[in-house]
């Protein structure tokens, strides 16, 4: 019988270059530091099992998650989740979805002490964007639901990053009292800020006299970073990239984990907009690989589109709050998930959801005003340091727990 005192258990890949597996590894590291050993228990990228320790107090089991569909692999994985639990008990589990937490809330009596609910997404708004048929699947999103409520009633505590998913939890019958809200963080040792592209006008005495005028005007960088997930906009970077491009020269790169027929449609509105050699589609990199194209890149692009998973359910954009902390300002849609991390025109630029045309208007206004570049970068900065690194939200994690009574480990 395992002697850990809490098992973190997720339907996910760990690690990996995504945002889940980014906050993942973040918040066990916190609850190790703060309370002793950790199961963690994630997908293996194999069909295989495999036990590693990750660190000191992290032990993870990776179980295999086979299947042609999303319902036979979290079928399967619960299956190997029965097997690796055998007659284990917990202080405390915490679970980011239904995938693999319904049984654990079915069971919950048995299997633990607290059950902790980390809700980031909820499959009956966001699976039909990876699964369009789901959206007329009646019986299935009821089923979808239901597992929800049976989790989320069985949840001592529920976590969400995001006041927005609070406020959409509480239509949900969740009380209030039981919800805690920890946004997303930033490891600043990672993402260092570099005011690279303005630097001219920020640091006047470089030696600028020693450089040869260029020869051509230089293209205007452009980056979006992260997933190919329909409500993050992508579409809509290429649509301004073609608007912007028509007025000065623009590069736009995308850096990140599509299907082939999302990068192929991508390919295929940059070919039809007649800006196919200005787009630039990178696999997943490391964050540090990340950093480096951020710094090299004279803005970031969050286009999030106004639907239901943005504005009902919410989120907590990590690539917005990454970028504010790299001297590189951001361009992000004007929604209330983008407003509860900072001021518009203060630590970014937020524009109307779903504009190809403001976001034209926002990339040239930072080109032609560098000094507003200079200070939402450095704004942004001051505000990532403030209020929204894995630090922040680490502490928030580990108090949130010793509310249930849960007491820190002893270390001599």
């Amino acid at each position: 019988m395992n002697d850990s005192r809490i098992a973190y258990i997720s339907f996910d890949t760990v690690p990996a270059p995504k945002g889940a597996a980014i906050h993942i590894a973040a918040f066990t590291q916190a609850l190790a530091d703060a309370f002793g050993d950790i199961q963690l228990v994630t997908v293996s990228p194999t069909a295989y099992a495999v036990n590693q320790r990750e660190s000191p107090h992290i032990i993870q089991s990776m179980l295999p998650a086979l299947g042609d569909t999303l319902i036979n692999r979290v079928l399967y994985f619960r299956t190997m989740l029965g097997n690796w639990w055998q007659n284990q008990w917990f202080e405390a589990v915490h679970i980011r979805s239904i995938y693999e937490g319904f049984p654990i809330a079915l069971n919950k009596e048995k299997l633990c002490k607290h059950l902790i609910f980390e809700v980031n997404g909820l499959p009956s708004i966001e699976l039909k964007y990876r699964y369009p048929a789901v959206a007329d699947d009646r019986e299935l999103l009821h089923k979808l639901k239901a597992q929800e409520k049976i989790c989320l009633e069985a949840s001592d505590l529920i976590l969400t990053p995001s006041s927005v998913t609070r406020d959409y939890l509480q239509t949900r019958g969740v009380p209030d009292s039981k919800i805690r809200v920890i946004p997303n963080g930033v490891d600043l040792n990672i993402f260092t800020y570099r005011p690279s592209k303005f630097r001219d006008a920020e640091y006047p005495n470089l030696p600028n006299q020693d450089r040869e005028p260029p020869k051509t005007q230089p293209r205007f960088r452009v980056l979006y970073f992260g997933t190919f997930s329909p409500w993050q906009g992508i579409n809509l970077a290429v649509e301004a990239l073609a608007l912007a491009d028509r007025d000065f020269p623009t590069q736009l790169t995308v850096i990140g984990q599509g299907r082939d027929f999302q990068i192929l449609a991508l390919k295929q509105l940059a070919l039809k907009l007649g800006v196919a050699e200005s787009l630039t589609i990178l696999d997943p990199v490391s964050q540090a690989e990340l950093v480096q194209k951020i710094h090299a890149s004279d803005v970031i692009l969050a286009p999030l589109t106004p639907n239901d998973r943005n504005l009902v359910q919410g989120c907590c954009p990590l690539k917005i709050l990454e970028g504010m902390a790299t001297g590189t300002p951001v361009i992000a849609s004007d929604l209330p998930v983008v407003r509860e991390l900072g001021v518009d025109g203060v630590h970014f630029l937020l524009v109307k959801p779903g504009s190809a045309k403001e976001i034209k208007d926002a990339l040239l206004r930072l080109k032609t005003e560098p000094e507003l570049a200079i200070n939402l970068a450095r704004n942004a900065r001051q505000q990532i340091e403030n209020d929204y690194t894995w630090k922040h939200a680490g502490d928030a994690l580990v108090a949130a727990y010793e509310e249930l009574g849960i007491k820190r480990s002893i270390t001599v």
